[in-house]
């Protein structure tokens, strides 16, 4: 891999670690680009998603103050999210890479249509929140619904197995279903898309070394930690929709790839 090849993965990570951070997107940058470099779909998405996962620790760290109080409900949804995340590394790995060739467009246009409607999915999300009581200090952690798990746990299969906007998948489920505010739910998200990562890394360590290309996580971890860290200050300059182009066209980009590589043969 050249110069440029390399400056333009870390490029990727270092804005898909501030629109993790913002949006909750960001594979959906890393991954096209890797993808058009020749990097095989599953190798990119095994590589992808250990290479943010510095930028999740980085977003989990500048939430914290929104996860004071919450230490049961975490308890009590990582495991859930856990599962799932093994679940889908479990049929990423198992699974032949075809099917994945030909699942992986279907999922990008799902992740896609998330990002395009995030805005009225969080104004509905909002909506809700201001409608419902909002928890007292400790409260967090009780009386949540039971479809709550279900939909983390259905989460973490699809992080487990794709990664692509599962951020804004359960940021949009934890809002809606988790008993506290939008911020606390964003906050949560971000601490349950790390798990699933981490979980996820420590599947394909073990099942999975020989797939890696550990110049493209490196490369990766370095832009996703500086761009997590930095991501509040780039939101505040940017609007959210030139975010949500930039993620779309590379989206299509993407899928444009791997459809020409199925044509193909």
């Amino acid at each position: 891999m050249g110069i440029l090849e390399s400056a333009l993965i870390v490029i990727a990570g270092l804005w898909a670690g501030a629109i993790n951070s913002i949006v909750g997107s960001g594979t959906l940058v890393t991954f096209p680009v890797l993808v058009a470099l020749g990097i095989p779909p599953v190798t990119a998405t095994i590589s992808n998603a250990m290479g943010l996962i510095p930028g999740n620790a980085a977003g989990a760290l500048g939430y914290r103050a929104e996860l004071k109080g919450m230490g049961r409900l975490v308890a009590r949804l990582l495991p859930a999210s856990l599962l799932g995340g093994i679940t889908g590394a479990t049929l990423l790995l198992h699974l032949p890479e075809s099917v994945f060739e030909l699942v992986a467009p279907f999922l990008i246009v799902i992740a896609l249509a998330f990002v395009i409607l995030q805005p009225r999915l969080q104004a509905w999300v909002r909506r809700r929140a201001e409608a419902r009581r909002q928890p007292a200090a400790g409260e967090e952690g009780l009386h949540q619904p039971p479809v709550l798990y279900v939909l983390v746990f259905l989460a973490g299969i699809y992080g487990g197995y794709f990664v692509a906007a599962q951020g804004i998948l359960l940021v949009g489920i934890l809002g809606v279903f988790m008993v506290g505010s939008l911020q606390a739910a964003n906050a949560m998200k971000n601490v349950l898309v790390l798990g699933v990562n981490m979980i996820a890394a420590i599947s394909y360590l073990i099942f999975a070394f020989g797939r890696i290309d550990w110049w493209a996580v490196l490369l990766i971890a370095i832009g996703s930690t500086v761009g997590g860290l930095v991501g509040a200050r780039i939101g505040r300059r940017l609007k959210p929709v030139v975010l949500r182009s930039v993620i779309v066209v590379l989206g299509l980009v993407a899928l444009g790839v791997m459809i020409a590589r199925l044509v193909t043969g």
